[in-house]
């Protein structure tokens, strides 16, 4: 049988593969008619049973048409206009390009003699991020797999600057445990969950991450802040961070950066800024200034992989002071010793900066997107969603049926079915049944969450192309399934009148399959 790896022998077979694919996708994209197929979950489980994986190899050609017919043809696409459920972004084509460039030539910038330019371009665009966020000379950071790893990073060199002694030296065995147990980090309830996550891992206590009171629109009141430090000293306790959150995951808030930096640097505690959210508002010509005292964080996190419109995976931790980031460093003699005289450039193995030892050249998509539309051209496309998320707020303001719930700082829209005549347990039971239905359909794909101590639905809208009219013909779609769940009729019936302006790019060739699930929703 041919080889099937990538070599001087295959390089017309890896051109043949990788264009069938292209094409296949290409035709995919330019004909999807809704964002998600409505497959069910028994339907979907028994295509991927029929597999054989231990089967007869069918070749590189109808392996891969085989495994589009199952994946590509039961995907989400993200970048269809009824697709408006979580923090998933349509991608720049630039870093799809740069995408398969990547993995064709696999790449790990672990150590410099496996990346050479590659890690000259990683540390060039950790700078350049750098610059934005406003560091000083002297700053750095690395790129990760997400936010979640970002955050976990961060604390992690947090928790390493808090276990430090006096004298600069790291403590150890009995001091080391004393110390860990007295340690607290500082976030709000709506902060992202890695941050409790992180906490755990990182071995304190269950009750280390200490909540931070909000104002009436979710973002972080430094009066609690302030209040929360005090009660921290006078319990004897030990501030390890404070995150605050630059793009609430429901809400889309950003909090006051700036006073509570003033805060921490009166009680030299570690600020860190989670901007996976609202990175891109680094870039953004009009909403910048939501980010001010951002430069004053010890730690920032930004997905590139939300609003710089990157595909996954994509993201970065960048630290104020470069020594802060070398806490995370080990050394092992076959990979970076610690001792390298006569080593190829070991200033340059960012296996010393990361949590990861193989790890890919993200960083590729970002420089090729960068070079191909310019960071007006990335910040264009961050106000234009935040923009569109206005816009529907400005919509629904009077709406008779459907009703805001909070106001956003980026580009979400939380809402509810609520008409006069439905009271608050009926709207409750709404939102799951609402989207669940939709989702069975195919037809829009919408987030549920809390606010308030009430379930909502929610819209994340990331995709720069999508219009107004687009996002009214979800709603539309959300306010037909409300009515035919009160009125308990069949749901999505397109041969009925259609509902009020939902727009032709929604619509459905054919009828909703009849399934199970949604046949018992219906009732």
């Amino acid at each position: 049988m041919p080889s099937a790896l990538l070599g001087a022998a295959t390089a017309a077979d890896y051109a043949g593969a990788l264009h069938a694919v292209v094409d296949d996708v290409a035709a995919r994209v330019e004909t999807i008619t809704q964002p998600f197929c409505g497959a069910s979950r028994r339907e979907l489980q028994a295509l991927v049973d029929a597999v054989d994986l231990d089967g007869p190899p069918v070749g590189t050609p109808d392996a891969l048409r085989e495994s589009a017919d199952l994946y590509a043809s039961h995907a989400v696409w993200f970048h269809h206009p009824a697709y408006a459920a979580h923090l998933n972004c349509p991608v720049a084509l630039p870093a799809v390009g740069a995408e398969a460039m990547l993995a064709a030539i696999n790449t790990s910038v672990d150590t410099y003699d496996q990346s050479t330019v590659a890690t000259l371009m990683e540390q060039r665009l950790v700078a350049w991020t750098a610059g934005r966020i406003g560091f000083p000379a002297g700053s750095d950071g690395v790129f990760t797999s997400g936010g979640t790893q970002s955050n976990l990073q961060a604390l992690h060199l947090a928790r390493e600057a808090a276990l430090t002694g006096a004298d600069g030296a790291r403590l150890g065995g009995a001091a080391r445990r004393e110390r860990l147990g007295r340690l607290r980090v500082l976030a709000t309830s709506a902060g992202h969950f890695s941050v409790a996550r992180s906490a755990l891992l990182l071995g304190l206590d269950d009750d280390a991450v200490i909540g931070v009171g909000t104002d009436a629109e979710g973002r972080l009141d430094p009066g609690a802040l302030a209040r929360a430090l005090v009660d921290v000293e006078r319990a004897g306790d030990v501030v390890m961070a404070v995150v605050v959150t630059a793009g609430t995951t429901d809400r889309g808030c950003v909090d006051p950066i700036a006073p509570v930096a003033d805060l921490c640097d009166a009680v030299g505690a570690w600020l860190h800024v989670d901007a996976a959210y609202g990175g891109g508002l680094l870039v953004s010509p009009r909403r910048r200034h939501l980010l001010d005292g951002v430069e004053r964080a010890r730690s920032v996190t930004v997905d590139f992989h939300k609003t710089f419109f990157q595909p996954v995976s994509s993201s970065a931790l960048l630290v104020r002071e470069a020594a802060d980031l070398a806490r995370a460093a080990w050394h092992a003699d076959y990979l970076n010793p610690a001792e390298e005289a006569g080593e190829p450039n070991p200033d340059l193995n960012l296996v010393d900066r990361s949590l990861q030892t193989t790890r890919r050249f993200d960083a590729l998509k970002l420089w090729a997107t960068l070079r191909a539309v310019g960071a007006d051209g990335i910040g264009a496309m961050v106000d234009a969603v935040c923009d569109l998320a206005a816009a529907v707020h400005a919509d629904l303001a009077g709406d008779p049926e459907l009703r805001l719930l909070a106001p956003t700082d980026l580009s979400t829209v939380l809402f509810r079915y609520q008409p006069d005549g439905v009271d608050d347990a009926q709207a409750d039971a709404l939102v799951p049944r609402v989207r669940r239905v939709l989702f069975d359909s195919g037809r829009a794909l919408v987030a549920k969450t809390v606010v308030g101590g009430r379930p909502c639905l929610k819209l994340t809208l990331l995709n720069p192309d999508a219009t107004l009219d687009d996002v009214r013909g979800v709603l539309d779609l959300v306010r037909a399934t409300a009515h035919g769940l009160l009125a308990g009729e069949e749901l999505l019936d397109l041969d009925a009148p259609p509902c009020r302006g939902v727009h032709p790019r929604l619509r459905r060739a054919s009828a909703v399959p009849t399934d199970p699930a949604l046949e018992e929703v219906v009732r």
